[in-house]
């Protein structure tokens, strides 16, 4: 049956969800009234023997089969994809029969039980392969052409119709003379005798071989797409605990018991990407070293996922390591560089790291392709001096060079990662939105409340990226 589209009619925008229930509701109107039509072609052939009665029903149903696939077909087309993202192609697209079309081909079948005759329609002799020229296989003999896996279903339906009156509605596959494999849906019923004898057996039958590689093909990109779904959950869970193991559990004051008084207000925040779910490897990191000064740094690793993540546990780790024995955050920095470049799967990481001793509020740090830290003073800010620094993993045996600075008590100093906008937006870049954070920094009361005012500036926006924010207030 052709498309009532042109052949050469330009390819439609996928419909809306309100035109695909307009066609829903128009399918189903149009099964009720093929079923009318076959209950009418049912009751002028209450003795069963009328062909032409027979071949009516018989279309009837292989409406009403056709009708329900695209019902179901069109529900799936509304309903989408069991995933939340866009569904791929299909990575095979499927086979179309001859003509370009998912319609299928049907003919039919009569055989004679008293005469052992056999009776075919055109169509059948070409789904089947068959010279028209040929005689018509018996019952006996139609088994020879059907998969053997398929034959027992085969001979068990023929069983029941000619034995049990039941009629015939099945599935099987069959191989052409030349080697073609064809799925073939037959639906058929006996026909009785006076007596009440089964006299001959009718059938017709679909090639329904292109529709069915079309479902199995919808089947697999579905299963794909449920598998790809876990998967991705699973690494985002995974992501995520590792990412939550390794950041601080802080939130408000970091106390230095070793010096007295708390002479730092800390606080951090970590900002998920809004574009997407997956987990980076950014970090913010504040810890109490043994000679009483203390690390403050941020970072990230270039990518996404559970790799990444781990990634960013391992060079936070070996941070914290060299910063324990008394490193200096150039030769650090150097150090990071160098575990980068000897790890089997390549990897660019930027990251600013700090020493800070409280007894005279002298602040040295350097940094790897990382934005400089930001130093807040009397209601103004400024971005802090860069010394040398390329980004780690980016080449070998790199130095890295430090600035010192004197804090005074009331400072506040930001670092953070460079996700907080995405690269390339217009507007103000991201140090300069900070920077005029600078009166609102003068009036909060402390870290927490500076962290609070970035996430005010920054956490609506669409960020392709992760990104993290640590603050330090000098207090004494």
């Amino acid at each position: 049956m052709p498309s009532h589209l042109s052949a050469d009619r330009p390819a439609a925008q996928p419909p809306g969800r309100g035109q695909v229930d307009a066609l829903i509701t128009q399918t189903r109107r149009l099964k009720g009234d093929v079923d009318a039509v076959r209950r009418d072609a049912q009751d002028a052939q209450d003795d069963g023997t009328d062909p032409h009665g027979r071949w009516q029903r018989a279309l009837c149903d292989l409406a009403l089969h056709q009708l329900n696939d695209l019902d179901e077909h069109l529900a799936q087309l509304r309903d989408g994809p069991p995933a939340p993202p866009v569904p791929p192609a299909p990575r095979t697209a499927p086979r179309a029969r001859e003509g370009g079309s998912l319609l299928s081909r049907v003919g039919s079948a009569e055989w004679n039980l008293l005469t052992d005759e056999a009776s075919w329609s055109g169509e059948l002799y070409e789904i089947l392969g068959r010279d028209r020229s040929a005689p018509p296989l018996t019952l006996d003999e139609l088994p020879s052409l059907v998969f053997d896996e398929d034959r027992p279903r085969l001979t068990a339906m023929v069983t029941d119709c000619l034995i049990d009156a039941k009629r015939i509605d099945g599935e099987f596959r069959i191989v052409r003379p030349d080697g073609e494999v064809r799925t073939v849906h037959m639906m058929g019923e006996p026909v009785l005798d006076a007596d009440g004898g089964t006299a001959s057996m009718w059938a017709v039958l679909r090639d329904v071989s292109a529709l069915r590689r079309s479902q199995q093909a919808v089947s697999e990109t579905r299963d794909s797409l449920q598998r790809h779904r876990h998967h991705a959950q699973t690494e985002h869970r995974l992501a995520v605990e590792l990412q939550e193991a390794v950041l601080p559990p802080w939130r408000g004051t970091l106390r230095l018991p070793h010096q007295g008084p708390q002479t730092l207000d800390l606080a951090g925040r970590y900002l998920p990407a809004t574009a997407s779910r997956l987990i980076g490897g950014d970090w913010y990191d504040a810890l109490e070293l043994t000679d009483g000064e203390t690390l403050l740094s941020a970072g990230g690793l270039t990518g996404h996922g559970p790799a990444v993540t781990s990634g960013m546990a391992m060079l936070l780790g070996a941070l914290r390591g060299m910063a324990m024995a008394g490193t200096s955050p150039g030769p650090l920095l150097a150090g990071l560089n160098q575990l980068l470049d000897a790890t089997v799967q390549p990897a660019l990481g930027s990251a600013v790291c700090c020493r800070y001793r409280p007894w005279t509020r002298t602040l040295v740090w350097a940094q790897a392709g990382h934005p400089a830290p930001l130093l807040f003073r009397d209601g103004t800010g400024r971005r802090l001096n860069t010394p040398d620094g390329v980004l780690l993993g980016a080449t070998s045996g790199a130095a890295y060079g430090e600035a010192e600075v004197t804090l005074e008590v009331g400072d506040v100093l930001l670092l953070h990662t460079d996700g907080l906008v995405p690269a390339g937006k217009g507007g103000p870049a991201v140090g300069e939105r900070l920077l005029g954070l600078a009166p609102r920094f003068a009036a909060a009361r402390g870290a927490q409340d500076c962290v609070r005012t970035v996430v005010e500036e920054f956490g609506d926006t669409e960020r392709e990226d992760d990104a993290c924010v640590l603050v330090a207030r000098v207090t004494a």
